[in-house]
């Protein structure tokens, strides 16, 4: 029996029943019979892995899992001396799953990594960065909730994964990073929030982070990205487009943490960058940022065709859509700016039509029907979708411009 997500307890309980029968011998030579593997915070890592003989450590069960498994993770909080570390790969049609047994409330803490406590000046190894390391493909990572880690969750030379449902913070680095030659994954329904870097006063710890590498077809959608002490979105380096939709940004780059030299950056999604930027074609959608401590949207130097639409900012510090930069050919389309310290900066090959800007009148706070964030910031629900938001910095008189949830 395979099954891609987490099971259900009558459906666990029929995957041990199967495991425990053995298979009628065949002429044939049959494909391996998927397991599930059980942690539970009081195992054993020579006991079966089974619900009731589970396993100790996550990283043992990484370590047992092959295509087509089920890690299943029971409620608690797991205290890492060393980095969980993913390197076996799954396939197209058989997936390795790790997740939350039933919605339990699973903690991975990276307090005790050596790495989480890097100096200020010092570099993370590569293979210490994440409380999860993976450099593997075809897993489906699932409502883990990753704190205190040099990185929560690091992967690079990572190929169609999902990962949905997962909550970063308080992370020593970016929450979630993705770099690399890394294509085809999926970040689904992701909250990240509360990252910081002691080490590097600011500079660098975002929200989430797909930088220095390349790789088509990864999509970020319903991920909410705030109080991060650099930018909500980073896509620093990255040379391959990728699509960011429906995602919320907000209250980035503020010093929270009373480093010195602050060197936060403060934007809700950065599009690019580097020296010099590369050209690449990012999409963002249906996305919102908010009360960030420069800008909602910018496009970094990146001179590719970013493509915007049905975006919202709302009181940013510095410009709501800043897409001037390097000679940009951004298309702009039906995008709103609602009281931001200015509302667009556009470069002479920027097109931009039917946004905010465009449209004449004041676009204040008085011209839509809510600039209360409540709708956004509340419990998601129970398949992780974001809260419906329908007033939520939506213009008063029906303008159909700006992100809907």
């Amino acid at each position: 029996m395979r099954t891609a997500g987490m099971l259900t307890g009558t459906a666990l309980g029929a995957v041990l029943t199967t495991m425990a029968t053995p298979a009628p011998a065949t002429a044939a030579t049959a494909a391996p019979t998927a397991a599930t593997i059980v942690v539970a915070v009081d195992g054993d890592d020579s006991a079966a892995g089974t619900l009731g003989q589970p396993l100790r450590t996550i990283q043992k069960a990484v370590d047992r899992a092959r295509p087509g498994d089920v890690i299943a993770v029971r409620g608690g909080t797991y205290v890492l001396t060393d980095n969980i570390t993913v390197t076996t790969s799954g396939t197209a049609s058989q997936p390795i799953s790790l997740g939350a047994h039933e919605g339990e409330r699973v903690v991975i803490d990276g307090e005790q990594l050596p790495a989480s406590h890097t100096p200020v000046g010092g570099s993370i190894p590569r293979a210490e960065r994440g409380a999860v390391h993976q450099e593997a493909s075809y897993w489906k990572v699932s409502g883990l909730e990753i704190v205190n880690g040099p990185y929560g969750y690091y992967c690079d030379g990572c190929n169609n994964n999902v990962f949905s449902r997962l909550t970063t913070h308080d992370n020593y680095e970016s929450g979630f990073q993705l770099q690399g030659a890394s294509a085809g994954n999926q970040i689904l329904n992701l909250d990240s929030y509360g990252n910081r870097d002691p080490r590097k006063n600011g500079e660098s710890a975002d929200g989430l982070a797909i930088k220095e590498g390349s790789g088509s077809g990864n999509i970020v959608r319903g991920a909410r990205l705030w109080n991060n002490v650099d930018d909500g979105y980073d896509a620093w380096k990255f040379t391959s487009p990728v699509a960011v939709e429906s995602t919320v940004a907000y209250g980035n780059g503020y010093n929270r943490w009373n480093f010195p030299d602050f060197a936060g950056d403060g934007n809700g999604f950065k599009l690019g960058g580097g020296s010099p930027a590369p050209a690449v074609a990012h999409t963002l959608r249906n996305s919102v940022a908010y009360r960030n401590a420069a800008h909602g949207v910018t496009d970094n130097g990146n001179p590719g065709a970013l493509a915007l639409s049905r975006n919202t900012t709302f009181r940013n510090a510095g410009t709501g859509f800043d897409a001037d930069g390097s000679g940009g050919t951004a298309v702009l389309t039906a995008n709103l700016s609602v009281a931001d310290s200015r509302a667009a900066a556009l470069g002479p090959t920027t097109t931009s039509s039917g946004n905010s800007w465009e449209l004449g009148g004041a676009w204040g706070e008085s011209s839509v029907v809510s600039t209360d964030p409540g709708a956004v910031t509340g419990p998601r629900s129970s398949d992780g979708a974001l809260p419906p938001a329908r007033d939520f910095l939506v213009p008063r008189d029906g303008t159909p411009i700006g992100a809907r949830f």
